[in-house]
């Protein structure tokens, strides 16, 4: 793990990346930002590169899948355990967190909250993104589960540099909705949340996906199938979220309905 922080004082704010050692592209925006980034106004930015082992060897995780064991056990004898506990140290008390991933998803890129607060509000509607995905019933193991005030963002397709070039754009307009850096004025935007309420198992064979992400599915059309599953969607309004053939080793992606729709900050 490796922490670098600049400024001083509050609001405290943390950018994470590398949380998936085959999802390089968050760790690029951060070092990027170790070298590049300023702070004029006050407050802390803390930059965090989560993952160092497995992104050394170019794998998710290790020994356990990082982001499915927050908020960690520190007498575990699983690396990633001991680790979810320091990185949860670390961000305790932060005001905002964003932690940056990418998946082999199609685009576009888009944010995922657990816990709406006025920081989450403001991280969301500040970055530039059109959707984003209400995880509170999927999983609670997730950093954006347990540690509050945190909103990951999908930068786009793992191993691009697009997905890097989009990481680093987000970053600065999460520092700049949250007052750290002034070099323009922060840009706030509706955002649509759709809430993500079923994984869908994924079984053997050749998978196929036939919607993309955010696509509303017709009433009686096959989402997905393999040799074991045949996923046809029976009712109005379901979208797919991390749609993907290859993506996950279990799921096809997780079934989400358009919610409502985030509003920007009242005093902007």
């Amino acid at each position: 793990m490796r922490l670098v922080e600049r400024g001083y004082g509050s609001p405290r704010v943390a950018i994470v990346g590398g949380i998936h050692g085959d999802e390089p592209a968050g760790k690029e925006v951060v070092e990027r930002l170790i070298h590049t980034l300023e702070i004029e106004n006050e407050g802390t930015v803390q930059l965090l590169v989560a993952n160092e082992r497995a992104l050394t060897i170019g794998e998710r995780y290790t020994e356990t899948d990082l982001n499915r064991a927050f908020p960690g056990d520190p007498d575990s004898d699983r690396y990633e355990d001991v680790l979810a506990t320091r990185v949860c140290s670390i961000l305790e008390g932060a005001d905002a967190v964003l932690a940056l991933h990418t998946s082999h998803s199609a685009p576009p890129p888009f944010a995922i909250y657990s816990t709406l607060t006025d920081s989450v509000q403001r991280t969301v509607t500040g970055l530039p993104v059109d959707y984003v995905v209400n995880s509170g019933e999927l999983r609670g193991t997730t950093l954006d589960s347990v540690v509050p005030h945190t909103v990951s963002v999908e930068l786009g397709r793992q191993w691009s540099e697009d997905a890097i070039a989009f990481g680093h754009d987000a970053s600065l307009a999460f520092l700049r909705a949250h007052g750290l850096v002034s070099d323009r004025a922060p840009r706030f935007t509706e955002t649509k949340v759709v809430r993500g309420y079923e994984e869908v198992p994924k079984g053997g064979g050749e998978p196929t996906v036939n919607y993309a992400n955010f696509e509303e599915i017709p009433v009686g059309s096959v989402f997905a199938s393999d040799d074991v599953y045949t996923h046809r969607v029976e009712e109005e309004g379901v979208v797919p979220i991390l749609a993907s053939e290859r993506g996950y080793e279990d799921i096809f992606g997780i079934y989400g309905r358009l919610e409502q729709t985030l509003f920007p900050p009242e005093e902007v």
